[in-house]
């Protein structure tokens, strides 16, 4: 008898459904989510060499957050901030436990995600107000507004970094393609 199929009351197997999936990405946040990473993908590649289009890239990125911490409040149910004390809080022993493979189940984002989405916010935050800074008048060729554009930009980057392995990890252990996720807006809730 395949694992997909749950014995009746008469010794006949009938078909379960493999797994439905759920709504939790709203469009908003993955056009959000989406425009972010190509921003700062340009951005990062643009900085002395194009500086016309880093700075359009910079203010798209300032955009971008001001629309996230919006949409954080008044957005869809998995959209909005309010779990991120409890995740935040759950973190250290949620990634503590990864190293056994003990993943739980999230239907939005769990506690590895939620640390990393504002971790990355906040370096971002600080990358682009300080790039923006660093082209007035009162603030540019200050060391410290371009030392800390600099450092907030390389700490983005790792983070992308991180995000995308820890995709990669999480995909892996439960077995679902969470970059099709991002893309559908859908997760698949199994059954158990």
């Amino acid at each position: 008898m395949n694992d997909k199929a749950v014995p009746e009351a008469r010794g006949v197997p009938v078909r379960r459904p493999a797994g439905r999936t759920v709504a939790v990405w709203d469009l908003p946040l993955r056009i959000w989510h989406w425009a972010l990473a190509a921003s700062v993908l340009v951005a990062w590649f643009t900085p002395t060499v194009y500086d016309s289009l880093h700075r359009i890239v910079g203010y798209t990125v300032i955009a971008l957050l001001g629309f996230r911490l919006v949409w954080g409040f008044w957005g869809s149910r998995y959209s909005r901030f309010r779990m991120i004390g409890v995740r935040l809080r759950a973190a250290p022993f949620y990634i503590w436990n990864l190293r056994r493979g003990i993943t739980g189940r999230y239907i939005g984002l769990n506690p590895a995600g939620t640390l990393m989405l504002v971790a990355l916010l906040l370096s971002l935050t600080v990358s682009a107000i300080t790039g923006a800074l660093s082209i007035t008048v009162t603030f540019f060729g200050v060391w410290w507004i371009e030392d800390t554009h600099a450092f907030a930009s390389d700490a983005v980057i790792v983070l992308v970094v991180l995000h995308v392995a820890g995709v990669v990890l999480m995909g892996t252990l439960q077995r679902e393609n969470l970059i099709r996720a991002m893309i559908t807006g859908r997760k698949r809730i199994r059954h158990h």
